[in-house]
């Protein structure tokens, strides 16, 4: 365990980070957050003579994940943790104080308590098609709004938007291609890929999202280490004899994956064997209609790991 510990938080232009040195004391500063930005901080780090440090950040995405690898390259440990773990430590402090520059503070304290797992980039490759996914996702929303401007525009204005519309459409069409080439170009993807096609209910969009973003399955030491990453395990809310809450998701990790596997979990829901079997009991105990898709998610979860771990394709004699 280092005892310098560095705290950055980070947003989409700027980030701040604080040095916890070893004597408690605390140095901060605000830098862009662009490679320029990068190489200042390093160069900040190595004026206080900071050459070997745990440096934390958030997990925010695209705001993060560059300035991460940048600091992994440069020989420096890295861990990247859920904003929940901050938000919970906080309150463990009672901190009152709410500012990018206390926040930093915050940060490197919490590293230095928790000790949190290092972290390291994913493969090229897989980076990538993290970014071809996100841009996907980021023309469908242009293009869904646009469509909705379609249906309530006046005429003078129609041609226009069907314009960008068939515009949007197109680009669309061309990302999804290049997801599926950079997907059939890399025998990893494409191994994982064939395992997956044979669950009933996961198609083309959602395996693309499960190979980007839940990474190694052998990362996880079972099925429920990888439902709770994403988010799907369920929080109770009991305390004494007053309170007995309803039970809900915790939705404390990755919301991309979870709004993914909704839709795949209603349609296994009808043509998966398994799950289709797991519903029906739950509906017959009277369990509400979101629980039981909940408990779908889950259950599909539960299939994608034990297949992908496995190197099985999916057989509904042996998931039973």
């Amino acid at each position: 365990m280092l005892n310098i510990t560095v705290g950055i938080d980070i947003s989409k232009a700027k980030f701040d980070a604080a040095i916890l040195f070893e004597n408690n004391k605390i140095k901060t500063k605000k830098f862009e957050n662009k490679p320029s930005g990068f190489s200042a901080l390093t160069d900040w780090l190595k004026n206080h003579e900071v050459l070997n440090a745990h440096v934390c950040l958030e997990a925010t995405g695209s705001y993060s994940e560059a300035l991460a690898t940048y600091l992994f390259e440069a020989n420096y440990t890295v861990s990247v943790v859920n904003p929940a773990q901050i938000k919970g430590f906080a309150q463990c402090e009672l901190a009152r104080t709410k500012t990018d520059k206390a926040d930093s503070q915050l940060i490197a304290r919490f590293c230095r308590a928790i000790n949190p797992q290092c972290w390291q980039p994913k493969s090229e490759h897989i980076r990538e098609l993290q970014a071809w996914i996100r841009r996907l996702e980021a023309l469908q929303d242009l293009y869904y709004q646009e469509a909705n401007r379609l249906e309530v525009a006046p005429s003078y204005t129609k041609s226009s938007i069907q314009e960008v519309c068939e515009i949007l459409a197109k680009k669309v069409d061309e990302v999804k291609k290049q997801i599926a080439d950079l997907i059939e170009k890399h025998p990893d993807l494409r191994n994982k890929q064939q395992l997956l096609e044979t669950i009933p209910g996961i198609g083309e969009a959602t395996i693309a999202q499960i190979l980007a973003f839940i990474g190694n399955v052998e990362d996880f030491k079972n099925a429920k280490q990888l439902v709770a990453f994403i988010g799907l395990n369920p929080k109770q809310s009991q305390s004494g004899t007053s309170v007995n809450g309803r039970t809900k998701l915790s939705k404390t990790g990755d919301a991309r994956l979870r709004k993914s596997l909704y839709m795949p979990a209603i349609v296994a829901k009808r043509y998966n064997p398994t799950i289709k079997a797991f519903c029906e009991r739950l509906k017959l105990s009277g369990k509400p209609t979101m629980v039981i898709i909940g408990a779908a998610m889950r259950k599909l979860v539960h299939i994608i790991y034990g297949v992908l771990k496995s190197g099985r394709a999916f057989d509904a004699n042996w998931a039973a």
